[in-house]
């Protein structure tokens, strides 16, 4: 018989606890770093943050998602997860850097859904990228 830590369905529920846990801090960092916040603008309508919130929580999980079939302990999955998570938040902060033209953080706020949609895919298409060079 299978110890108790070595159940799959112990094993699923503890990860699946884990990225929930993880996923609402990661948030909250995020909402920390803009201007908006991310939860009232979503209740308002502001489609833009939607997207774009959605992106990240798409990002976020999609790294765990890679880093929860590369390693074989839950600790090792939160490393690698925090660390993809870091890795999305610099590319983040790079998009807003490499934009000087425009305020992406206010955009978003103001509800360009364009400027929402192309945040959205930017942590999207990243999260395909770290979570290929998970270990």
């Amino acid at each position: 018989m299978e110890g108790f830590w070595e159940n799959i369905i112990v094993v699923t529920a503890a990860r699946y606890s884990v990225v929930i846990l993880c996923t609402l801090v990661f948030l909250a960092i995020f909402e920390l770093l803009t201007s908006y916040k991310n939860w009232e603008e979503i209740k308002k309508g502001n489609f833009a943050v939607a997207m774009a919130t959605g992106g990240k929580i798409f990002g976020i999980a999609t790294i765990f998602r890679y880093s929860i079939e590369h390693n074989d302990t839950l600790l090792q999955s939160i490393g690698w997860g925090v660390f993809g998570y870091i890795l999305l938040l610099v590319g983040y902060l790079i998009f807003e850097f490499l934009t000087p033209f425009m305020k992406i953080d206010e955009e978003i706020g103001k509800g360009n859904n364009a400027v929402g949609f192309i945040s959205m895919m930017i942590s999207a298409g990243l999260a395909f990228v770290i979570g290929a060079s998970i270990g």
